[in-house]
């Protein structure tokens, strides 16, 4: 019974020390790396049903992207870019899956204004981007207005912008991530490492 106690203690310190470690800047993260597996998640669809990551991951070789969310001009870009090569990264045997903070309300907006054809899901609180270690707080400015661009709970945290090559097992093959917002992958070279890795 102690050594129940004791584990169960240990875990909420662990969550604890999570938390309180999340860093106030984008150049503080500390991100999993390649060849880590991703933790197994629950994330949101437009409807605001449940959906495991990992069921999703499960099916295809998946070009997985984190982005800040729909109020963010860069993200939006990078996201409609991505669908124009969405052609060429199902040829290659690769689904696209998008991910933010945002509040589930904001997908199927975004969906229908930026003709995105592959599949948006809401992080909850941002868990999963925490665990991954790619997450920083929204200072108050940025909070207030992300607040009056979108609908719903807004988030307190954000994640760097991220993209992630990722196997039918979560696991990372490539990763993309930069704390400058403005720079993205460009299309010409995901493509080329999607024909490339093994």
């Amino acid at each position: 019974m102690k050594s129940i106690l004791s584990t169960l203690i240990l875990a909420v310190m662990h969550i604890f020390s999570i938390k309180s470690q999340i860093p106030e800047k984008a150049e503080d993260i500390k991100p999993i790396l390649i060849g880590a597996t991703l933790p197994i998640a629950e994330l949101k669809d437009e409807n605001g049903t449940i959906v495991n990551l990992n069921s999703v991951l499960n099916q295809q070789p998946t070009v997985l992207v984190f982005y800040r969310g729909s109020w963010c001009p860069f993200c939006n870009q990078h996201l409609s870019a991505l669908a124009t090569s969405q052609e060429e990264i199902i040829k290659l045997g690769y689904q696209i899956v998008a991910i933010s903070p945002d509040d589930y309300q904001n997908l199927k907006p975004m969906e229908k204004e930026d003709k995105l054809n592959y599949k948006l899901y809401s992080d909850p609180g941002g868990k999963l981007i925490q665990q991954l270690g790619i997450a920083y707080k929204v200072n108050e400015k940025n909070k207030a207005y992300i607040s009056t661009k979108t609908i719903g709970v807004t988030t307190e945290i954000l994640p760097v912008p991220t993209l992630m090559i990722v196997n039918t097992k979560s696991e990372i093959l490539f990763e993309y991530i930069n704390p400058n917002i403005k720079n993205r992958i460009t299309q010409k070279l995901l493509l080329a490492v999607l024909k490339n890795i093994d």
